[in-house]
């Protein structure tokens, strides 16, 4: 019998279903999945961030809550109160010597010439022992044949400079009297930006006049009329005017955080500065201890570290203080620093910039040994130097 031959008969078109690629399909999802997830890790971030704020919020929200706002008021003559009767009222006399101004009329009549003159001066100050020490600004009483010392009694004083420091702008004045007041010193450290902050101080010849404000910044070391690698200043928007230079800056447990300085412009214009208590203190100490103010000295030239400077020296990043030159038989050349080395660590501190190094290396004990770790073609290498003391230039 002959072979049957079966054939299959074609499936319709209505029967034919798509049988998809399974390696496709992968690639497809790998390229939603790195299309979704940067975004999913940027959710991730925000809603990691906006939950610390809520909390930060909630928080803020409550304490406000307990507060007894009708009472600030009264706390703010309390902060006035604690403090007001350690202001003093400063004034000073100096002898002029030489030419007259051309507006004054006694030039014509003198051929240009005058003799001994006297300016008078004022500015503000803060007890700040009951031995009838007074810590103000060095400018106020600097060059002062006479200084007279006003308390907030009336009482008229004679003041003496104990000592000064103009690379702080800070002097130290006593006076000799009985059961003054003094003020007691706060911590600059602990302020943030926006810490409530209190000036007092005698502008334009007002007596304790008191302004409040905030911290609107920290560690300003540049600003017009004041730039010198030793300073360091807290920005406020207290007012502060002629006149309050050297009167404190008191936080909200009045206690002096600051010592007002400087404005920037010729009045008050929403921008104050005043010293750190943190920096004022030291050198008040010293300056009672020595009648000057000691400070480490290194013997280099720094420069700014550049990004462009960094990656020439095989830096990653832009951090430290770079080593311009060294100065002949200094401590720097001593210890073996050389132009070029870029210094990241004195101590156990490490080095921004060399606005810190600066810092560091000024409130150095003269004496002192410190270790420094220095990045030299790449490479870490560690010197140990011996902190003499700055020479006068």
């Amino acid at each position: 019998m002959a072979d049957e031959i079966y054939e299959t008969p074609a499936p319709s078109p209505a029967s034919v279903r798509y049988r998809p690629n399974s390696g496709l399909i992968w690639v497809l999802l790998l390229l939603l999945i790195m299309w979704l997830l940067p975004n999913f890790v940027e959710r991730m971030k925000y809603a990691s961030t906006r939950g610390r704020e809520r909390a930060e919020v909630e928080g803020a929200r409550e304490e406000i809550s307990n507060l007894k706002l009708d009472n600030l008021g009264h706390v703010f003559g309390l902060v006035a109160k604690s403090v007001g009767p350690s202001v003093v009222h400063i004034n000073t006399v100096r002898r002029l010597n030489g030419r007259r101004s051309n507006d004054d009329e006694l030039d014509a009549l003198f051929g240009g010439f005058g003799g001994t003159r006297e300016a008078m001066g004022q500015g503000s100050g803060v007890i700040v022992d009951k031995a009838g020490y007074i810590i103000t600004n060095n400018h106020v009483v600097e060059g002062a044949s006479n200084i007279q010392v006003v308390l907030s009694t009336g009482q008229q004083l004679e003041g003496a400079v104990v000592g000064f420091d103009r690379l702080t702008d800070l002097a130290v004045l006593r006076v000799r009297s009985d059961d003054l007041i003094a003020a007691e010193w706060g911590d600059s450290d602990a302020l943030e930006v926006g810490s409530l902050v209190w000036a007092i101080g005698n502008p334009f010849g007002l007596d304790r006049s008191v302004t409040f404000g905030i911290i609107s910044a920290k560690d300003r070391h540049v600003i017009e009329g004041y730039s010198n690698p030793y300073q360091s200043f807290l920005q406020t928007d207290a007012a502060v005017n002629p006149g309050n230079s050297g009167g404190p800056l008191v936080n909200i447990e009045g206690k002096v955080v600051g010592i007002n300085t400087a404005i920037i412009g010729r009045a008050y214009q929403g921008i104050s500065f005043s010293i750190p208590s943190a920096i004022a203190r030291e050198v008040y100490k010293k300056l009672i201890a020595n009648g000057k103010v000691p400070r480490g000295y290194l013997g280099v030239q720094l420069a700014e570290l550049t990004p462009e400077i960094a990656k020439k020296l095989g830096l990653k990043v832009a951090e430290g203080a770079l080593v311009a030159s060294v100065r002949e038989a200094s401590p720097a050349e001593k210890a073996g620093l050389e132009a070029g080395d870029v210094i990241v660590r004195w101590n156990t501190q490490e080095i921004d910039d060399p606005q810190k190094l600066t810092l560091l290396v000024a409130q150095s004990e003269v004496g002192s040994r410190a270790e420094l770790l220095v990045i030299r073609d790449g490479k870490e290498v560690k010197r140990s130097v011996e902190v003499e003391e700055r020479p006068v230039d």
